[in-house]
């Protein structure tokens, strides 16, 4: 019988690579999602069955973020997020074998805006606002949950680069397009993760049991944006391209149906818990990461 992995919320970028990836390691993957043939978030006993000897819980489950903040938008980001969290919990307590290590995604929007240094687990602030209030209340319904046999992590994960999909698809028709310069001023930090890197946090965790509790997901050499457009430009072989101001990305966000808080907030991250354990990077530089995904 091979282990099990379950992956809820598991059928976007992030989660369908983690899926190919486990499955190539022999791991039968569980999937928790409203898709025909998954298990459903509206069957408690199919959830508890699924995490029942499960090696790990991966949620990732929430609606995007891209679109527009209305009211009804604003709480489908809230409950979907705190209630599959919670409908998790109850099914992890209630399995005969819960599993060892239970990872809940998260966010690094969680900390202000940050231009003066980078945010760490140890030191960093936390934000105001809608987007940091989801995160605040998404950490706190997961480690609400008194687990004595489940260790917990919660990823702070940043931007999210791979060659499948996710934000690297806009921003690559943009510079293909001549419009892949600065967005606003420039000078608000990008912080990223590789996609294989974040697979390989998750496989460190599992690994070093010793570890539990908040984790920030990124590379630890952060840019600019203006130094990221600059280097995707330079991969794609594009030399130039032209910069949006604030108030253009103001009526491109409602015409496009966004918010520019997307790409206007100084996410400024660095992982200093993984680097403190140990963990390697595979992409420690932009560069590099981009290279390998363009390529693609």
């Amino acid at each position: 019988m091979r282990n099990k992995i379950v992956i809820a919320g598991g059928t976007g970028f992030i989660g369908e690579y983690l899926k190919e990836q486990f499955e190539r390691s022999a791991y039968e993957v569980l999937i928790v999602s409203r898709r025909k043939g998954h298990v459903q978030w509206n069957d408690p006993i199919g959830l508890r069955d699924a995490v029942d000897g499960a090696e790990m819980l991966i949620n990732l489950a929430g609606k995007s973020v891209n679109c527009r903040y209305t009211t009804e938008n604003k709480r489908e980001i809230y409950n979907s997020r705190t209630e599959t969290t919670e409908k998790l919990g109850f099914a992890v307590q209630a399995s005969a074998r819960p599993p060892a290590l239970w990872i809940n995604a998260s966010t690094a929007t969680i900390y202000r805006h940050a231009e003066d240094r980078p945010m760490t687990e140890s030191e960093g602030e936390i934000g105001t606002g809608f987007s940091v209030d989801v995160g605040k209340a998404w950490e706190d319904f997961f480690f609400g949950f008194q687990l004595p046999h489940t260790r917990k992590a919660a990823l702070r994960i940043s931007i999210v680069l791979g060659s499948r999909g996710g934000v690297m698809v806009p921003y690559q028709r943009l510079v293909k397009f001549g419009l892949g310069g600065k967005q606003g001023n420039g000078k608000q930090m990008f912080s990223w993760i590789h996609i294989d890197d974040l697979y390989r946090m998750i496989l460190f965790l599992q690994e070093q049991n010793h570890l539990n509790g908040v984790f920030n997901c990124a590379a630890p050499q952060a840019v600019t944006n203006k130094q990221f457009m600059k280097e995707l430009r330079n991969q794609m072989k594009r030399p130039i391209g032209m910069p949006a101001t604030s108030w253009m990305l103001e009526v491109g966000a409602v015409m496009i149906g966004t918010e520019t808080e997307l790409l206007l907030k100084s996410r400024w991250v660095a992982p200093e818990r993984m680097i403190n354990a140990g963990f390697q990077f595979r992409y420690p530089k932009l560069s590099d990461a981009l290279a390998e995904i363009t390529k693609k």
